[in-house]
């Protein structure tokens, strides 16, 4: 009788490669079910493997390795995602001086019915200005024209028949010009007080006294509020 034939080694379960940010998650998921598939199917290999016919030492011995090599990927990716979290709440630790205190905001205006506080940039040059108001969908929804200098501006959100725009997003800039030509272009800035300072899935947020959510990085400039 011939001797019964043992299993062929295992192929090595591939490494899925770590991805950064949404997919970190995901990257570690897969990494560990592959750890868990090679396991099984090694330990499996064990005890199915002809006495008479055992598997090679050589290949056995590379099989080991990357059990091995997979078990530290998966526990150097956990490691690198705790770090990733104690830095965003050591990052925290800069911003709690920020609360009270007024900032002037590059982003988007939310508005939410009441007026709103912006800085408007106008060139020294111009003689007249004009403020030109964008909705979320990129349309110019609003035009007006304003004093040619540059300073605070309470912009109340009305559309060019004077009426109240809808509550949301809008982009505002400001159009410097000299004898109806354009000769400068500003974004417009938000000014709002900073009410809270939070983590959000892993990002530091600033949340304003209008309900608006800007980053640390959209914040130019901080003063005292006025008195």
């Amino acid at each position: 009788m011939e001797p019964l034939t043992g299993i062929a080694p295992a192929p090595a379960a591939p490494v899925a490669p770590s991805t950064a940010d949404g997919a970190e998650t995901g990257g570690n998921n897969a990494l560990s079910s592959d750890f868990e598939t090679f396991l099984r199917m090694l330990t499996t290999q064990l005890q199915n493997q002809d006495p008479l016919n055992p598997v090679d030492s050589a290949d056995f011995a590379v099989q080991l390795a990357t059990f091995s090599s997979v078990e530290q990927q998966v526990k150097t990716n956990e490691l690198l995602t705790g770090l990733g979290s104690q830095l965003a709440t050591l990052g925290m630790a800069q911003f709690p001086g920020w609360i009270g205190l007024e900032a002037e905001v590059r982003a988007a205006v939310q508005f939410t019915g009441d007026p709103v506080e912006v800085e408007v940039a106008v060139d020294p040059s111009a003689d007249t200005a004009e403020l030109v108001v964008t909705n979320a969908q990129g349309a110019v929804v609003a035009r007006s024209a304003l004093p040619a200098k540059s300073g605070p501006l309470l912009w109340e959100a009305r559309d060019r028949q004077g009426q109240p725009l809808p509550e949301g997003s809008y982009t505002l800039s400001v159009l410097s010009l000299i004898a109806g030509e354009t000769v400068a272009s500003h974004d417009v800035h938000m000014r709002s007080r900073v009410a809270e300072a939070r983590l959000d899935d892993g990002e530091v947020r600033l949340v304003l006294d209008n309900g608006q959510s800007v980053i640390p990085d959209e914040v130019i400039g901080l003063r005292p509020p006025p008195a």
